[in-house]
């Protein structure tokens, strides 16, 4: 059996082969799941660590999505590039917080011509009625506002100012799945695990109330080039 598993990896290349092999078997604690981590051999580029958790909800109610936005601890080692729907008289404020553009009818105009170089955008609750008109362009690209994602707030400013220093979004996929970016894999250890605790707390803050029984199914970790390691999860 350890003969064909090591010719099955031969197939691979070199690092990849030897992650494999050197990949833990079963779920560890956090903190060994980070230290796993960060001992896999990798590219010469920074790679972003991410956190994928399975969850047991019916992706198809609408009762059960899991959606939201979370601004970890130590960030995640990458800024984004934040758009703001909002009056002149806050324009300015958004700008200065870090937006790239911000504004009302224009702003739309130019998004509705072709103009996409953008991460986030954020909206006044006042400003739907304008950015309603973009549904079907924003929305295809998963860029269309939402009070769910704190993308829709009064406080303009202060949610350009978290975007634009990597504050993460997440929802479900179809398969009860929530995939997120937790930071970079230079970040030290303790760092990694601050911010995977933290943002395993908020998936479980988020938990739908009409869902029984265990809600965490499967937790992994994994980097932009290596392979998974399971993370062992005490909660229901």
């Amino acid at each position: 059996m350890a003969k064909k598993e090591k010719d099955k990896f031969s197939k691979l290349g070199k690092r990849s082969a030897e992650n494999q092999r050197s990949k833990p078997e079963g779920e560890m604690s956090i903190e060994q799941a980070v230290s796993a981590l960060k001992k896999f051999k990798g590219p010469k580029f920074d790679q972003t660590v991410e956190v994928c958790m399975h969850l047991d909800i019916d992706a198809k109610q609408a009762d059960q999505l899991v959606r939201g936005s979370v601004a970890l601890p130590k960030g995640i080692g990458k800024s984004k590039r934040v758009i703001a729907f909002c009056d002149s008289a806050v324009a300015k404020e958004a700008i200065e917080a870090g937006a790239v553009e911000a504004g009302g009818e224009e702003l739309v105009s130019k998004i509705d011509g072709g103009w996409f170089d953008f991460d986030v955008a954020i909206a006044a609750p006042d400003m739907m009625r304008v950015v309603s008109r973009l549904g079907k362009v924003l929305g295809p690209k998963g860029l269309m506002p939402s009070p769910k994602a704190g993308t829709v707030t009064p406080k303009v400013a202060q949610a350009v100012k978290e975007y634009a220093a990597g504050k993460v979004e997440f929802r479900n996929d179809s398969g009860g799945n929530v995939h997120a970016a937790i930071g970079k894999m230079s970040f030290s250890e303790p760092d990694l695990v601050e911010n995977l605790n933290h943002f395993v707390e908020t998936i479980e803050k988020a938990r739908p109330s009409g869902v029984r029984g265990r809600y965490v199914k499967k937790i992994t970790i994994s980097g932009t080039m290596t392979p998974g390691v399971r993370v062992a999860y005490a909660g229901e």
